[in-house]
């Protein structure tokens, strides 16, 4: 009897594990394509980033009419996983994919996951009213979808399996939803790969060994990722809640923001902190004079791109500012520079998602196994200091990080502001909560 039905559980996830990863694939294909088609535009045309002003009221007039029930973007989809009155919309998918390709064909600094999170949401939404699956059936396909979507647009489908769980509940793998997941990201990627996308080759870092004296600099390594992970979402947030209250009107708010970038762009006197950055991340690698504010300078432009409203995503950005810091980093430590910029490259993203687990295994798909076991613990030690804050504010947590008994309830992150409020015990009925 448990054969049979671990049978039948298999052929369910193999089909709708299967189709969620199709159509994150194709998805992720055809938005691959036309970023990089603009991205390609905007380089030959630099004077396209002085339109960012007027890009930014056209889309936030175009969302303000149409985009209200899909505006939580990423936190939309976490929350949906959570709560099974919440839905993805389909018409997010084509909205972020049009928003995100204009917001970097005019120079926006922003980055492609929170594009592929979105859109593989919510088709995986699609899916599971078109199939009219269970409740618990749906949650495991938005996990699908989110990893669908994040193993296709980085061509990493392990740590896209990995991440659609840990980016859910911080600190907490719901293996109900593995594989689904992990079906809908190879076929993700098989399928976004079989239409002729080339994902970026990384430089390879030479093997170093774990020496306590190794052991020590990653420390203070780990240290110094968790300032800048702490200092780009606090920034980030800080300027999307500044900016809302000050502005309440999203078209003159993503104006302004455009007006800051081209501002930010004349100040700094290259093109090199614009859209995704990725010459900037392999520079990082092999260039031992690269400027030790590049960080702070990709930090800035991508925050307040972000923070004013336009679309994207932070993988990319904070690729960039991980890798530059991780550069810098390992000319101060005397560590090897590609290993640095390797370590730095996941490890800031992984502090700043909360997805250390997921992050360490990406390094891996991405740059070869002479990362391990260096980029494990920054990636963990980072996670730990940057405390109960992220990137994605409706991630949920079951137990603080720092240790003690499970809440008594999941708490979206944006309940626990900081250390002091999330020490303590939120109200609410004892046990896991809905769906993780």
């Amino acid at each position: 009897m448990n054969v049979s039905r671990g049978a039948r559980a298999l052929a369910q996830w193999l089909l709708l594990g299967g189709v969620v990863g199709g159509v994150c694939g194709v998805a992720s294909a055809v938005f691959l394509y036309l970023l990089d088609e603009a991205t390609r535009f905007r380089e030959a045309h630099p004077w396209l980033v002085y339109a960012l002003p007027l890009v930014g009221l056209v889309l936030g007039a175009v969302y303000g009419k149409w985009g209200a029930p899909i505006r939580g973007g990423n936190n939309l989809v976490l929350d949906a996983v959570h709560e099974g009155d919440a839905q993805v919309p389909l018409r997010m998918a084509p909205m972020v994919l049009v928003g995100t390709v204009l917001t970097h064909l005019f120079g926006g600094s922003a980055g492609r996951e929170g594009t592929a999170v979105q859109m593989g949401g919510s088709l995986a939404d699609a899916v599971a009213r078109r199939f009219r699956v269970s409740a618990d059936t749906r949650r495991e396909l938005l996990a699908a979808g989110i990893a669908g979507g994040f193993g296709s647009v980085f061509g990493t489908p392990v740590a896209g399996a990995v991440f659609g769980l840990e980016v859910v509940v911080v600190g907490r793998l719901g293996y109900e939803a593995l594989l689904p997941a992990l079906v809908a990201s190879v076929v993700g990627d098989l399928v976004t790969r079989g239409l002729g996308i080339e994902h970026t080759v990384y430089p390879v870092p030479g093997a170093l060994p774990l020496t306590a004296w190794v052991l020590a600099k990653w420390l203070v390594f780990a240290v110094a990722v968790a300032v800048v992970a702490v200092a780009f979402v606090e920034l980030t947030h800080g300027l999307k809640k500044v900016s809302e209250k000050r502005v309440p009107w999203l078209p003159v708010r993503m104006a302004l923001g455009g007006v800051a970038v081209v501002a930010l762009w004349k100040l700094a006197g290259t093109d090199a902190y614009l859209g995704l950055g990725v010459p900037g991340i392999l520079r990082a690698f092999e260039d031992p004079a690269l400027p030790m504010s590049a960080f702070a300078w990709k930090l800035v432009f991508t925050a307040v791109t972000l923070g004013a409203g336009f679309l994207g995503g932070e993988v990319t950005p904070l690729f960039f500012i991980g890798a530059a810091l991780g550069n810098v980093l390992a000319r101060l430590l005397g560590l090897p520079v590609d290993l640095g910029a390797a370590v730095g490259l996941a490890a800031l993203f992984a502090a700043a998602a909360n997805t250390p687990l997921a992050l360490s295994i990406m390094a891996v798909e991405l740059l070869g196994a002479s990362v391990l076991p260096h980029v494990v613990i920054v990636a963990t030690v980072a996670y730990l200091l940057t405390g109960h804050r992220g990137i994605y504010p409706a991630q949920r947590i079951a137990r603080l990080k720092h240790g003690g008994p499970l809440l008594r309830r999941l708490v979206p992150l944006r309940e626990l502001p900081g250390e002091e409020a999330a020490g303590r015990e939120p109200p609410g009925p004892t046990g896991p909560g809905s769906g993780g």
